[in-house]
């Protein structure tokens, strides 16, 4: 992290109600080895996190979003260590478990615990609710017949579900239903905080209601802290108080609520803004999406400098030559990695990128001519 970054890091953790900081990642990085060859030699690497600074507080949902492959769940599964980092470090609640091995991990998952993505995947259809639910009880040795029976009867009732379920299979349950049933799982050993790795994204718009607002009161009953991981912007804007802007395996934005919503200043974050659907009917169709040219490169082979220039209608030269540093920019206060951010209205921001676009294309075309001469 550099100064900037961790002086505005440090006011925005001191402004939001005194709350302490429940996690801290810095220089994370993880990559997978691409092996070729008879004696199956690396000879590259999948850059999936390559350099991530964020931190989120007690009590808070940070929501971090972005296209698929961008990196969202390989962060989320590195900072709990459900895959190991390559480099980088990892605190949670003031300690380091960047080295952490599974022994010492497991206190760690008392306190931070994953709901995951697909809910007909992450449930054994060999066991019943009440084994699934009462797992991570057994395994931390916290499980008694009577209490912990109860424990699970409880759990369930906490999810919205009745304790009659306990004793069926997840293929009897609808999709919103076993996802509840992650959920109380997750929530066996009483954890602080959760990873939330698109917790509704496999789910049918009416159930995804459903268990966003059951996220919502858990965190109020329970004081829970979340990192929510997902792709729809609308689902984030609803349930976050930051939200982090991820391409290519980099944090490229990260602003409060209000300021990304209402204030995007990296062309990214305009571009998924453009696409995201209007909430208010007197303002549909005022807003023009902006149309990003071109492939999202390969996270083996990421261009220099900064990653989104082979497809942003800013880029200059300097976007090749230098990547741009996660810091507040002129015109905003939130920290973003772009040389040439500013704020656009959210309802004109296909209009000001084309014109924006126009001039660039006509200084290129200048600078060229004038080259030929």
């Amino acid at each position: 992290m550099s100064q900037a970054q961790t002086s505005t890091a440090a006011d925005q953790a001191e402004g939001v109600n005194g709350a302490g900081e429940m996690l801290r990642v810095e220089g994370l990085l993880k990559y997978f080895p691409i092996k070729s060859g008879v004696f199956r030699r690396t000879v590259g690497n999948v850059r999936a996190v390559d350099g991530v600074d964020l931190f989120v507080l007690q009590g808070e949902t940070l929501g971090v979003v972005g296209e698929s492959g961008c990196g969202k769940t390989t962060l989320g599964r590195t900072i709990i260590k459900l895959v190991e980092p390559t480099a980088g470090t990892i605190v949670i609640d003031g300690t380091d478990i960047t080295s952490f091995k599974r022994r010492e991990m497991r206190q760690v998952r008392r306190d931070v615990q994953i709901v995951f993505q697909d809910p007909y995947a992450s449930l054994n259809p060999r066991m019943t609710v009440r084994e699934i639910v009462a797992e991570p009880l057994r395994i931390h040795g916290l499980y008694r017949r009577g209490e912990g029976q109860r424990r699970v009867e409880e759990l369930l009732r906490t999810v919205g579900l009745s304790p009659e379920h306990a004793n069926r299979f997840p293929h009897e349950f609808s999709g919103g239903q076993r996802q509840r049933i992650g959920v109380a799982r997750a929530l066996a050993l009483n954890p602080r905080m959760l990873v939330l790795d698109e917790p509704v994204s496999a789910l049918d718009v009416s159930i995804q209601a459903q268990v966003v607002n059951l996220l919502v009161q858990l965190q109020k009953d329970l004081g829970l802290t979340y990192l929510f991981i997902s792709h729809d912007l609308s689902i984030v804007r609803h349930i976050s108080d930051r939200v982090a802007v991820m391409y290519l395996g980099k944090i490229v934005e990260v602003g409060t609520r209000k300021e990304l919503y209402q204030q995007p200043m990296h062309p990214y974050t305009q571009a998924l803004l453009s696409a995201a659907p209007i909430e208010s009917p007197e303002l549909r169709g005022k807003r023009e999406r902006i149309v990003l040219q071109g492939d999202v490169p390969s996270p083996a082979n990421p261009p220099s400098g900064c990653r989104f220039r082979t497809r942003c209608w800013k880029a200059q030269e300097i976007c090749a030559e230098e990547e741009p540093e996660l810091v507040p920019r002129a015109g905003g206060a939130h920290p973003v990695a772009c040389h040439f951010a500013e704020v656009m209205s959210p309802l004109d921001l296909a209009g000001q990128a084309r014109v924006q676009q126009a001039a660039h294309q006509a200084a290129q075309r200048a600078a060229a001519q004038s080259a030929a001469e």
